[in-house]
């Protein structure tokens, strides 16, 4: 189903943001592929071998991963593991794809750092929403982060200015006690 046409400009907003795929099944991820390019979010990066994941994660810089639980070599708990292990990141949203549906494989993945889950398989409408809501989500805390790092740089510079003024205060006084040192032995001299 195409939100856009059913909801125009739903997607407009959020079209650059980079979404990455990794599953192991190239039917899921040529699934996730289409729903996500007919909606008009084409910044799409695909991996079936999870032992890409990390080296992947770092270089294409996503805004969102749709993550497999159950892979080869590299399970989905142990890229959700090493990536959240790394606190650079404020809000990446991770949303796990999975057929298991048992309570203990969610859990695991929530104190992992799942940020929401997605049944396979996929109900084209409830995926798109999830992914909607969480690239919204992830796109205003990327703007508070901006705007806080630009306050803390004003804030910095605001003290810069502040000690600077000090600083030439402080000379000013210097120079004028130095003055006052001086004259009186300059005077004296005949």
């Amino acid at each position: 189903m195409n939100l856009s046409a059913e909801f125009p400009g739903v997607f407009a907003h959020l079209a650059k943001m980079k979404i990455l795929v990794i599953d192991d099944e190239p039917a899921n991820v040529a699934l996730l592929e289409a729903m996500l390019a007919y909606n008009g979010l084409a910044a799409v990066k695909s991996i079936v071998d999870s032992r890409l994941a990390v080296k992947t994660i770092a270089d294409f810089e996503p805004d969102l991963i749709l993550l497999d639980l159950m892979m080869p070599y590299v399970d989905g708990f142990a890229v959700l593991e090493t990536l959240r292990s790394d606190q650079s990141e404020l809000f990446l949203p991770v949303v796990i794809l999975t057929a298991d549906s048992n309570e203990e494989s969610k859990i695991r993945a929530l104190r992992a750092g799942a940020t929401d889950f997605l049944l396979k398989p996929f109900d084209q409408i409830e995926v798109m929403l999830r992914i909607k809501n969480l690239l919204e989500t992830r796109r205003v805390h990327m703007l508070l982060d901006n705007q806080r790092a630009a306050f803390e740089d004003r804030a910095r510079a605001t003290e810069l200015r502040q000690a600077l003024a000090d600083l030439e205060k402080a000379r000013d006084g210097l120079a004028a006690a130095q003055t006052d040192l001086f004259s009186p032995v300059v005077s004296s001299i005949p």
